[in-house]
């Protein structure tokens, strides 16, 4: 279980979230998912972020984010949103053909600490509400699967 944020001072929690466009498919097989998760991964060594939770789906994804100063969502998210779509662009020979995604990513506040941890199953429990898998822990695309069988290390709330 993560450590209980402080909602107040120290910072603002956020659910972030983005779709594609005319709920298009960001995430056709697997090497897509593991694709993005190796972008995000190449985002946190250059933008230091805290992922409390995420979950990515065939045509969205959602993330809870504790960013550490005022700016950093969005230079996080600018850099995680505009390299994925060059590469997915790229990879599918599309370049210059049209948006990935619907709008600039979404983010709203998370302002109490039980809200953080309904968020956080919602968010987790997304796939399995989708019912793309028969329990929310075998999602092998989300931050649940990565808590039950290990990862590499990343900073968290």
């Amino acid at each position: 279980m993560p450590r209980r944020p402080r909602v107040a001072p120290g910072g603002m929690l956020f659910h972030v979230l983005n779709r594609g466009v005319g709920r298009r498919r960001i995430f056709d097989k697997d090497a897509d998912y593991a694709a993005f998760e190796a972008i995000l991964e190449e985002t946190l060594e250059k933008c230091p972020m805290r992922i409390c939770g995420y979950c990515l789906m065939p045509n969205h994804w959602h993330f809870v984010m504790w960013p550490e100063g005022d700016d950093d969502l969005g230079v996080f998210m600018q850099r995680l949103s505009v390299t994925h779509v060059t590469r997915w662009q790229k990879h599918r020979h599309v370049v210059g053909e049209g948006h990935l995604y619907q709008s600039r990513f979404k983010s709203f506040p998370v302002e109490t600490e039980d809200y953080f941890y309904q968020l956080l199953r919602y968010v987790e429990r997304n796939a399995l509400r989708a019912n793309l898998c028969e329990r929310a822990e075998d999602w092998r695309w989300g931050s649940l699967w990565r808590r039950v069988n290990g990862s590499t290390e990343r900073k968290r709330c």
